[in-house]
């Protein structure tokens, strides 16, 4: 059950806590791993960990440039075909409304958002052409695009805007057996949650009915799921993963 073999999939965001589980849950279910993240050094190290049927595709979200050619990179790299796109990278520059600069509110939105859509109209094409009748998108939003939160009007109005948008693509696709789909992830134990100091973590956590964090293993269980045959039948969804936090 839930068998990947011989389907191929790029990941975005590979270096960080979520994108690097998903990789390695996607290739541990039998998937070719296209990663794709910024930093080059880090992306080398995974794919050598990961073996054979992983491959390094670089790429800035911030540049359009090099978004508009990744799906087209990491197709040839792949050997020819992309089946699954996991959309896991994002950025987050918080400020409260009133100060928050343009070019934070800009960033945040290019890279969470513009890519993401740039990203799935690519790929969708790709799918669409391929003809295998057979196609998964599966996009990290959040918990912050459900809820809100405090300083992040940009993130949170990135990861809504992300639901929004893939409910769209799935009602377009469906006819063609490509689904569109969201994991909204609550408060994870990655390096973005360690920085935070042991009262803040205390307090998030008297708000989460599990009472502790997620897992990123957690979350690539789920991105497993709907990248899997098994998963067919689930498209415009969004799974929230969150320890109780959002219950919908």
């Amino acid at each position: 059950m839930f068998s990947l073999t011989g389907k191929t999939a790029l990941v975005t965001g590979a270096t960080g806590g979520i994108g690097g589980a998903i990789a390695r849950a996607l290739h541990s279910q039998g998937a070719t791993v296209a990663l794709s993240g910024r930093q080059a050094d880090k992306l080398e190290a995974l794919k050598t960990e990961l073996g054979d049927r992983a491959v390094v595709c670089p790429c800035d979200l911030a540049n359009k440039e090099q978004v508009g050619k990744l799906i087209d990179e990491s197709v040839k790299a792949l050997g020819g075909r992309l089946d699954i796109l996991v959309n896991n990278a994002g950025l987050t520059k918080d400020n409260l409304f009133m100060v928050m600069k343009d070019e934070q509110w800009d960033d945040v939105i290019a890279v969470n958002l513009t890519s993401t859509f740039m990203l799935m109209r690519a790929a969708t094409r790709h799918m669409l052409r391929s003809k295998t009748g057979y196609g998964r998108i599966i996009n990290i939003s959040s918990v912050s695009g459900i809820l809100g939160n405090p300083g992040q009007g940009n993130y949170a109005a990135s990861k809504a805007g992300m639901i929004g948008m893939t409910k769209s693509l799935a009602r377009e696709v469906a006819p063609r057996g490509i689904t569109a789909n969201c994991i909204a992830p609550g408060f994870i134990q990655t390096a973005m949650t360690d920085v935070l100091n042991e009262q803040l973590t205390t307090e998030i956590k008297k708000n989460i009915p599990a009472q502790c964090f997620g897992m990123p293993d957690d979350i690539a269980a789920a991105a497993v799921y709907l990248a899997s045959n098994e998963a067919r039948y689930m498209t415009g969804q969004t799974l929230h993963i969150n320890g109780g936090m959002v219950m919908v």
